[in-house]
């Protein structure tokens, strides 16, 4: 496919609509996925301010709904504030969905790995996983957001890290794994780094192809 021709598909409305539907669906049902985890964190004497920490793929998708919304309704004369703001969800959009994107599906397959059975369920939520990771890098290129938001939505990354194995909020694992937590765990901030390194480096490309 002609790039042109893609890049043309990325921004056309009703691929657009039909992205944003997929994702706020996606979004609704990964918090319902989250409910019980989240009853079960407030039930165990957590504070409710660490709930923030916990559904991290649906805040991961809830992110680039939003950003979808940028690109179907572009405002005309924003302020800064506003201009910031949108910046700030971009940047947490494709940093998150890289992240946690790749994190659900390298977590499935090593539970397969250590024997745990795949099912349907688990070849779903890979490819919508990936779907995440895919999706923000195609977009990126048409959001606002620059290096310092980049920052930002890194350090929101390692916030979230901090919190869900400092207090054990982090998301459920396959049974064969929680013997491993602390790998996990590096895996886990690796990842981070990762993401934030890959998404400054897609910043240059499309800054020395405008």
């Amino acid at each position: 496919m002609d790039l042109r021709l893609g890049r043309q598909l990325l921004v056309y409305r009703p691929f657009l609509w039909l992205l944003f539907i997929t994702n706020a669906l996606g979004t609704v049902y990964g918090y319902y996925w989250y409910a019980y985890q989240l009853q079960e964190t407030v039930s165990t004497g957590h504070p409710l301010w660490q709930l923030l920490f916990v559904p991290d793929s649906p805040t991961a998708s809830l992110f680039f709904t939003l950003s979808l919304l940028y690109l179907l309704f572009p405002p005309s004369s924003p302020g800064r504030v506003a201009v910031w703001l949108r910046m700030i969800i971009e940047a947490l959009a494709v940093l998150t969905s890289i992240k946690y994107g790749i994190w659900a599906v390298a977590m499935i397959l090593a539970g397969a790995y250590q024997g745990e059975p795949l099912e349907p369920t688990h070849f779903m939520l890979m490819a919508s996983h990936l779907g995440m990771a895919v999706e923000a890098l195609l977009y990126l290129p048409f959001m606002k957001f620059g290096r310092l938001a980049a920052a930002g939505a890194f350090g929101w990354l390692l916030l979230n890290d901090y919190n869900d194995y400092r207090f054990e909020i982090f998301p459920y694992l396959p049974p064969q794994l929680y013997d491993q937590v602390p790998a996990v765990q590096a895996f886990t901030n690796g990842l981070s780094i990762f993401s934030f390194v890959l998404t400054w480096l897609c910043l240059a490309l499309v800054r020395r192809r405008r």
